[in-house]
């Protein structure tokens, strides 16, 4: 379980232009987050770079495709992807967005929110739960994508925040 008393404090944004300096040149971060979609390569040199730096700091996954909030099914692909990643690096933090943005396999580009009403309640927390049982690690979720407000909302963000929170922890082993 993630306890922040314990975890590292200070997370710097790693991108790919700096992977020789971060070697050559060890800053004072105390980890490195990367974009999870970056890697999920089966090699190359980014994944080898990711690895060499790993053995110096510790490594925070934060995605941006898992699709949280998606009507369809969870793109099984994708997860498989990330919990290869996630054994091959060993990271401290996965994290990804309450959003979504795939539909019937394609991709959107886009952090689209989603309405706050009980089905999408029930819907992002089994795509968590569904998450969390396929990676065996908890997932952070990064607040919602929310630039506009449905006419359908139930709930208010907050309100939908703190239920869905009461769910997962009633519902999750990991939590």
């Amino acid at each position: 379980m993630f306890h922040l008393e314990t975890s590292p404090k200070v997370g710097v944004s790693l991108k790919h232009h700096y992977f020789d300096e971060v070697i050559s040149n060890p800053i004072p971060a105390d980890f490195f987050e990367v974009h999870s979609e970056n890697y999920m390569s089966k090699g190359g040199s980014s994944l080898a770079w990711l690895e060499a730096i790993r053995e110096f700091y510790p490594i925070s996954l934060h995605g941006v495709s898992l699709s949280l909030g998606t009507a369809t099914q969870l793109d099984r692909g994708h997860l498989k992807r990330l919990n290869t990643l996630i054994k091959r690096i060993d990271p401290f933090l996965v994290s990804d967005h309450l959003s979504w943005s795939f539909i019937e396999g394609v991709y959107l580009n886009d952090l689209l929110p989603l309405p706050y009403t009980k089905e999408s309640l029930q819907l992002v927390s089994d795509h968590i739960l569904e998450v969390q049982d396929f990676i065996v690690k908890p997932l952070l979720i990064e607040n919602p994508s929310s630039y506009l407000y449905f006419s359908e909302d139930e709930y208010s963000e907050p309100q939908f925040l703190t239920e869905l929170v009461k769910k997962l922890d009633a519902n999750s082993s990991l939590m």
